[in-house]
């Protein structure tokens, strides 16, 4: 005869139930959203709406992605929407630059957008290493050190455009824009590049020794160095990995409008922190999921999509919505780790 489990036994096992219910949440109430939306506004269900919400979600997406490597190891960037501003406005800059300068016959149109998608990923890259060294090396809070570039990124995009904008060139334009505006198999690019991303960064944080590393120092830093994990390093590599995706996301976004402007990626580090926050991912480090990001973004695209088919409250209050969003998932997590 079994002989019955001991308390421990049970705790844990409504502990790991607890758990999965808790990592459902996002994906039930992402569905709700969907049914209440279809009901409220026919045109919410449509094939057409649908892939217009998951194309704007790919670029919060992306950056949420590798946002939810640096929140889960314990550290935060305030910067990612005046990154992605620097960038559009240096690519847009340089590639200008080579299109028209003395030696603007020496590249090809074709040649000119790719060193400017490249710039856009080394310049993501550099900032990413610049904030990990900063918090690393330099011993200051990570929210001190990104709130501090946040005002120096915007800052020099505003020097750099005149307090303008910098607008791309038409011939350049029209050949960059598939990037954005082109579908492969019905699937517009974007929404691709999202799916790869997501993919990847969930692949790393779930079966790589570097991202049991990443969640091992956001559970306990302390202990995490007791075990011999380089944690300077991984956690310098995480902001290198977001840099990367704010590169993405901008390389993806600049032909939609083909220009950068002061106002470029405003507000977007308080929807990729609401999108790792709402899929699940513990503010104070330690856990997360990447596929929880993916489904929090959606949720926040969605609540913002149905606010702007039925004008339930006013389309200028997304930003509102969304920082209740973050207060409320905070007030939930209160005490997990």
């Amino acid at each position: 005869m079994r002989p019955a489990p001991t308390e421990a036994v049970q705790s844990g096992r409504a502990l790991r139930v607890a758990h999965r219910l808790y990592a459902l949440g996002p994906l039930v109430g992402l569905i709700l959203l969907c049914v209440t939306g279809t009901l409220l506004n026919r045109d919410f269900a449509t094939v057409d709406n649908m892939m217009n919400v998951l194309t704007r979600t790919s670029f919060i997406g992306i950056i949420a992605v590798g946002m939810t490597f640096v929140i889960i190891s314990g550290g935060i960037d305030l910067s990612v929407g005046s990154m992605a501003a620097l960038i559009a406005g240096s690519m847009i800059w340089l590639m200008n630059g080579l299109a028209s300068g003395p030696g603007g016959h020496t590249f090809a149109p074709l040649a000119i957008v790719t060193i400017g998608i490249v710039a856009a990923l080394v310049l993501g890259g550099l900032f990413g290493c610049a904030h990990g060294l900063l918090i690393t090396k330099g011993r200051i809070e990570p929210f001190i050190v990104t709130l501090g570039t946040l005002g120096i990124f915007r800052a020099v995009l505003t020097w750099l455009a005149d307090g303008g904008a910098l607008t791309l060139d038409n011939s350049l334009s029209d050949l960059y824009g598939p990037v954005y505006y082109a579908s492969l198999f019905g699937v517009p690019v974007p929404i691709w590049v999202f799916l790869v991303m997501a993919a990847g960064g969930a692949l790393i944080l779930n079966r790589t020794a570097f991202g049991r590393h990443v969640q091992a120092i956001g559970s306990n830093e302390q202990v995490a160095r007791y075990a011999a994990i380089r944690v300077d390093t991984v956690k310098i590599v995480t902001y290198v990995l977001l840099g990367i995706c704010v590169g993405v996301a901008t390389v993806l976004y600049v032909p939609r409008l083909g220009s950068a402007t002061p106002t470029t990626g405003l507000l977007w580090e308080l929807e990729a922190i609401a999108s790792v926050v709402v899929g699940g991912t513990a503010l104070k480090g330690g856990e997360g999921r990447v596929i929880g990001t993916v489904i929090g973004a959606i949720l926040l695209s969605v609540i913002a999509n149905i606010l702007n088919l039925t004008s339930i409250i006013s389309v200028y209050l997304n930003a509102a919505v969304q920082g209740v969003v973050i207060i409320f998932v905070a007030f939930v997590q209160r005490g997990r780790r």
